[in-house]
């Protein structure tokens, strides 16, 4: 129990760390859908989804490897400046060759010049912190994991409002900021000056201990990294690529109201970051002890529990989130994306819960073997639904690859490292959790007496099932 303590303690200071700068962002989504014709706001998207495929591709599986042979090494101070020497190299020759070329780059990933630019450029200042940041984690520091994460995206969303509010709202502009036309370059900017920042404040790590290179750790590295970064570009894949391809066989418009409905699915993604950011080095730091398998069992058990409950929740009042988040009703027509959005997402968590088996056994390759056959999945559903169904065939397909990866999963991590899921009970919350929300969105059209009442209802069965286990926190 004392182990379950301070799980549950890590994962809600990380959680933290996700949930208020997710919530900041909160503040940005009804910034952007008013400020933003649906056009750009597509652009920014695809912006971001650049941004993503490019960060894993720098990281290349470094900072799970560093979690690995971090707590396992006797000499963690090699493991971590080999791994962060490894990192700075191959970042600041990537910015080097990309800049050389970025004329031809940037009319190949079909982005203005000077967002291509932009993009470099805060690619490479996030890549550089990233095993800083890992260090923190890995050495027990939440806390002060937590308040940079925080101060980025603080300064990321002041400047938004800034440069798209506060400036046109005034008598005064100043000179070197032009409103006439691409308010989106501004979103950039204000990303650039964040991430620059946070370089700042982690900058005191780069000279945490001597700069050291070691050849046989970082072979080790490398090797346990590589098949998580071809599994993290499959999941890029599977969670951007439909709004990279909206736009090409729909319009830009459509993107974009896409994009914004898939915003509010934000509650999912912070539950499971959240979870994630306290569960790696748990996973890894108890993987020894004697019951180890039956703590990760209770863990995916009450994961699923809650994951479940949040689905309901925002269904629930979905109505009343898409006017505070997305509050421009031209972007409304995607709204329905949202409950098949949370779902995929709530797979995608129980998918990470049950990759530890692969992590732990050092079999990382499996966890290629699923992404890449996700990624796969997601490409054909995409291609052969979109143009059949429209905007709604994106969600669908993102379903469809994350249910797939979690069966698969499932049954190879029975064979390589059996953890005893109580599946039975597993099975029942996420089977109320799907139909309550369902019923409460698609079928009571999310009429607020009777989702409550769902919901409520849901509650009780939860407390009535587990008030033992639930007794033991109060």
């Amino acid at each position: 129990m004392n182990t379950l303590n301070n799980f549950f303690k890590d994962t809600l200071i990380y959680g933290m760390a996700t949930v208020l700068p997710r919530l900041m962002n909160f503040l940005l989504v009804p910034l952007l859908t008013v400020t933003l014709e649906n056009e750009d706001y597509s652009d920014n998207t695809v912006f971001y989804v650049y941004a993503a495929f490019f960060n894993v591709l720098l990281t290349y599986g470094m900072e799970t490897a560093f979690f690995r042979f971090f707590s396992k090494h006797q000499e963690k101070e090699k493991v971590f400046s080999t791994a962060f020497i490894s990192l700075t190299f191959t970042t600041l020759a990537f910015i080097g060759c990309v800049y050389l070329n970025s004329a031809f780059l940037a009319q190949w990933v079909n982005l203005k010049q000077d967002y291509f630019n932009l993009l470099i450029a805060v690619i490479g200042l996030d890549t550089l912190v990233v095993i800083p940041f890992a260090y923190l984690r890995a050495t027990g520091k939440p806390i002060k994991f937590s308040v940079i994460k925080i101060l980025n995206i603080a300064l990321y969303v002041g400047l938004n409002y800034f440069f798209l509010w506060f400036i046109p709202k005034t008598t005064w502009s100043l000179g070197f900021l032009d409103y006439s036309h691409d308010l989106v370059t501004y979103v950039f900017i204000a990303n650039l000056v964040a991430s620059l920042f946070t370089l700042l404040l982690l900058s005191p790590y780069f000279f945490k201990t001597k700069w050291q290179f070691d050849t046989r750790i970082f072979k080790q590295l490398i090797q346990y990294g590589w098949p998580i970064m071809v599994a993290g570009l499959a999941y890029v894949i599977n969670e951007n690529f439909d709004k990279w391809l909206i736009p090409q066989l729909l319009n830009k418009d459509i993107n974009g109201a896409y994009a914004a409905c898939y915003k509010i699915a934000v509650f999912m993604t912070i539950f499971i970051q959240g979870f994630r950011l306290g569960a790696e080095p748990f996973f890894f730091n108890h993987a020894a002890q004697k019951n180890a398998k039956h703590t990760y069992a209770v863990i995916m058990k009450y994961f699923v529990i809650l994951g479940s409950l949040m689905l309901v929740f925002v269904c629930v009042y979905l109505h009343l989130f898409k006017r505070l988040i997305v509050r421009d009703d031209s972007y409304w027509i995607a709204i329905n994306i949202v409950p098949v959005v949370l779902l995929a997402n709530l797979f995608l968590g129980i998918y990470f819960n049950l990759a530890y088996w692969y992590k732990l056994t050092d079999k990382t390759r499996f966890g290629m073997y699923f992404s890449v056959l996700g990624a796969g999945i997601t490409i054909l559903l995409n291609y052969s639904l979109i143009p059949i169904i429209g905007f709604m065939g994106g969600a669908y397909a993102t379903l469809a690859a994350y249910v797939i990866m979690v069966v698969i999963s499932y049954l190879y991590g029975r064979k390589y490292y059996h953890i005893p899921y109580d599946l039975t009970n597993i099975l029942i919350y996420l089977g109320l959790g799907i139909g309550f929300s369902f019923a409460s969105f698609y079928i009571f059209n999310s009429d607020l007496y009777i989702g409550s009442l769902l919901l409520f209802l849901f509650l009780g069965i939860i407390y009535i099932k587990e008030r033992k286990f639930i007794a033991q926190f109060l």
